[in-house]
């Protein structure tokens, strides 16, 4: 074939035929047994057939890898934009009181607990007094369960207050309540 000028009917093996590709032997026998390429005859192909029905394949390969790309770059942005609307949601929610971050609710469990903690690390003090002078043990457990009572009615009280958690997400977030009225 070195001498010979190329035709439309140009007859090449299937080696060189894989060499004018680019590929090996063994894709060229693959793509026949494929049906995308057709021998001329038995290890050998029609050159320009081939070379248009390759180019045709890649093109076809190139257009479906494109296609599956931008479906997935479609995909990828439907979901950044649902996490985004997501997040928006939560924030706002957050912001409005209806939801609280674990952190907050921990803070304002610890607030809790402290109060709990006062209340009962001050309970022998304040019946300390009154117990010494008791006659009777009935006496003493009387004034201890009254001091209970009173623990306990205090700490009934202690009641979700949504200002501080509003404080406490302004501080967390770093806004200022100057902010808001500027932007009033």
């Amino acid at each position: 074939m070195a001498n010979e000028k190329i035709t439309l009917e140009t007859e090449v093996s299937e080696a060189e035929l894989a060499c004018v590709l680019g590929i090996t032997g063994r894709r060229v026998r693959q793509m026949a047994e494929d049906g995308i390429l057709e021998k001329a005859r038995p290890g050998h192909y029609n050159l320009s057939d081939c070379v248009q029905r390759y180019i045709d394949t890649q093109r076809a390969s190139t257009a479906r890898d494109s296609e599956k790309m931008e479906s997935a770059r479609r995909a990828a942005e439907v979901t950044l934009k649902t996490a985004k609307s997501r997040i928006a949601k939560m924030e706002a929610d957050e912001l409005s009181g209806k939801m609280h971050r674990s952190e907050d609710v921990a803070a304002m469990t610890e607030d809790l607990v402290f109060t709990i903690r006062s209340a009962l690390v001050s309970l022998p003090g304040r019946v300390a007094v009154d117990a010494a002078a008791a006659d009777t043990p009935a006496e003493v457990a009387d004034i201890v369960r009254k001091e209970v009572h009173i623990v306990m009615r205090d700490l009934s009280k202690f009641q979700y207050d949504p200002k501080k958690y509003e404080e406490r997400v302004r501080k967390r977030k770093s806004w200022d309540a100057e902010d808001d009225a500027d932007e009033e």
